[in-house]
């Protein structure tokens, strides 16, 4: 392929875009990916996921990490690199109009939703927050204001009613690497046409909040449980459990039921069922994570348990 990108992207889901790339051929002259961070309960520095790869894959590509891709001096390095296009896949910081205008042929992303619907940091999770039951990926011209560039391509998906934030995520990574393919080729031959996005039709997706990972069990069991698979297998949903003393129980998959009973009762704790009620109706919990132990099934949880806890 003779059009030559910079790569810019950060976690596994641009790590296996960029491995599927490179694979293909494509001409990557640099990567560009966030900082080393302290990470994990010791604050060990670890490289993000993009870097890993690069290194694993090819490490003679130059690996770029600057702090901030605004910077006047990596503007100028980036530039020196010649290349006809920059792709970005969850990079992780806001890409200033002047590094917008460097390559001759722009800058495509890489986006997890079916624009206008879901422009920002956290659209799989949105999605399955409110229930969705399609998803997709599009391929957008850059422009300096949140994922409003007009459409090159996209792709579209089913979303079953039991899928996780994981499940989603990774089969639109899947979806997302033969489209990128098809419109790199299509770079070949200069700009490819685009659609302009329906300002109507805007709705957003803000980074999840912390406090957004509590479950209520005042709400509807329906939103809880489009909760719980939207935030596994993380952040993870949580609620406090015990008796004298409180923990934190993730819950990473649910079954929504229509059992009723007073919001937050323990409906049953036996052999592999424990269910929780909820305003309208309940979920029986098959995988949760209690604090400082690992994911288990229920099944496990509850025989592990002495007596059933309170939520």
């Amino acid at each position: 392929m003779n059009v030559k990108i910079v790569f810019f992207g950060t976690p596994s889901f641009a790590a296996q875009i960029l491995q599927y790339l490179l694979e293909k051929g494509v001409s990557v002259a640099a990567i560009v990916s966030q900082p080393d961070r302290a990470q994990g309960r010791h604050l060990q520095t670890s490289m993000p996921a993009v870097k890993q790869k690069a290194l694993e894959i090819n490490p003679e590509i130059p690996v770029l990490q600057p702090q901030k891709a605004s910077d006047p001096q990596f503007l100028l390095g980036l530039e020196t690199y010649h290349a006809d296009l920059f792709v970005v896949v969850a990079y992780g910081q806001i890409l200033s109009q002047k590094l917008l205008q460097i390559p001759p042929l722009g800058c495509i992303n890489v986006h997890a939703s079916l624009l206008p619907k879901y422009r920002g940091a956290a659209p799989i999770q949105r999605c399955l927050m409110n229930g969705d039951t399609e998803s997709g990926v599009c391929i957008q011209q850059m422009v300096y204001a949140l994922d409003a560039g007009d459409v090159i391509e996209e792709a579209k998906i089913p979303i079953p009613p039991e899928m996780t934030f994981g499940e989603l995520e990774h089969q639109l990574c899947n979806l997302s690497k033969p489209l990128l393919l098809s419109v790199l080729k299509k770079y070949e031959h200069g700009c490819p046409t685009a659609r302009p996005q329906d300002s109507s039709q805007i709705t957003v997706a803000p980074k999840i909040k912390p406090e957004e990972t509590q479950i209520n069990w005042n709400q509807n069991a329906a939103r809880i449980h489009n909760r719980i698979r939207a935030l596994s297998p993380r952040p993870g949903a949580w609620c406090w459990i015990g008796n004298t003393e409180r923990r934190r129980l993730k819950i990473l998959r649910a079954k929504w039921l229509e059992q009723k009973g007073s919001p937050g009762a323990l409906i049953a704790f036996e052999k592999d069922q424990c269910i929780v009620s909820a305003l309208d109706g309940s979920l029986q919990l098959l995988e949760v994570q209690i604090e400082g132990k690992k994911v288990m099934s229920a099944a496990e949880w509850i025989r592990g348990c002495q007596t059933p806890p309170s939520f």
